[in-house]
């Protein structure tokens, strides 16, 4: 019997075109530079992005760590929102592989505060650490897939410049944020000094993201991909699919979103079931549950073969992707209904 996964857009498997694509793809050593599919997806992402240049990297995670070490000295002050996900759900990379202090901003839906971001910008003292950068998550996970608008990352660009702080947009699902909005990618990512996109999420890749910056950035950024054991070797096999991916499934990120809403909609008004946000911005549905949520997602997988995750004791989220049809949809929402009735 079918399942459909609904845990996450990385659960995702490469179509036999991506599986083509990555098998006929030229490959060099990459720590050399001469990777010539490498070099290809990292001139797409720098075109993409309008940045000078980018580096292909293991993980969205990776690229992050890569970010905050490069744009920081150990005792900084980073600031980003308290749902963040390098806050939440990488490992404690801060503190651990760049060394910073973080504060956390608040937001209201995804959108950061102003105000809250303003209060904790400072110059280093003889008490106080320097606030080195400000990171910005476009679309904010914890948020439910939520758009930062345009003239918000503008506003917090502005205000980060000002005071001497660089920007980092965590931009996993960027091209989600960008064809949901209308707004081009170029246009977001010129709201920050670097930007970083997975490939993995949404886009159908089996691994890898792109980190965009300045040249002078990105060989810095090279050295601690080093580090952290990134150089990996002849990964134009890896780097065909983000090609393929760039050219082939952005454009249908609409259907994701779409079907994200057909599946909130359905709960409308529903008093056991509650979609958080009753139209999804992008690919996630977020829904409180009367029952504890882990119970619910338990009978899910084990009776109406529907895959999902709790995020908190009586909330669980649901992720659209480019292996989801109309047909999952249809699974999960009768699913749902026969739990939560």
């Amino acid at each position: 019997m079918r399942i459909a996964d609904f845990r996450s857009d990385t659960v995702t498997r490469p179509s036999q075109c991506m599986r083509d694509a990555m098998a006929a793809a030229e490959v060099g050593d990459d720590v050399y530079e001469d990777d010539a599919t490498v070099n290809a997806l990292q001139e797409a992402a720098s075109a993409l992005t309008g940045k000078e240049c980018a580096l292909f990297t293991a993980s969205g995670t990776m690229s992050n760590a890569i970010a905050l070490k490069v744009h920081t000295n150990p005792g900084d002050q980073v600031l980003m929102d308290e749902n963040a996900h390098s806050m939440v759900y990488e490992v404690g990379l801060p503190a651990t592989i760049a060394q910073v202090l973080t504060r956390q901003f608040r937001s209201t839906l995804g959108v950061p505060e102003m105000t809250s971001i303003a209060a904790w910008l400072q110059p280093e003292t003889l008490h106080t650490p320097r606030t080195s950068l400000v990171v910005l998550e476009n679309t904010h996970n914890r948020a439910g897939g939520a758009v930062i608008p345009l003239d918000v990352c503008t506003a917090v660009y502005a205000t980060a410049k000002n005071a001497g702080a660089a920007v980092h947009i965590d931009g996993a699902r960027i091209f989600h944020a960008s064809v949901a909005s209308g707004i081009s990618v170029s246009q977001f990512a010129a709201c920050a000094d670097t930007v970083t996109f997975c490939l993995s999420k949404g886009l159908g890749c089996p691994v890898g993201s792109v980190l965009c910056g300045s040249a002078d950035f990105i060989a810095r950024a090279r050295r601690v991909r080093k580090m952290l054991g990134g150089g990996m070797r002849q990964v134009g096999i890896l780097a065909a699919a983000g090609l393929y991916a760039l050219e082939h499934n952005v454009k249908r990120l609409a259907d994701d979103h779409s079907r994200a809403r057909a599946l909130a909609a359905a709960f409308h008004g529903d008093v056991n079931v509650q979609p958080v946000t009753t139209e999804p911005a992008t690919n996630m549905v977020y829904f409180n549950t009367k029952l504890p949520a882990q119970d619910v997602c338990t009978q899910l997988a084990e009776q109406h073969n529907v895959l999902c995750n709790p995020t908190a004791q009586y909330t669980l989220r649901m992720v659209t992707h480019l292996d989801i049809d109309d047909e999952c949809v249809d699974m999960a929402i009768s699913g749902l209904r026969a739990v939560c009735k």
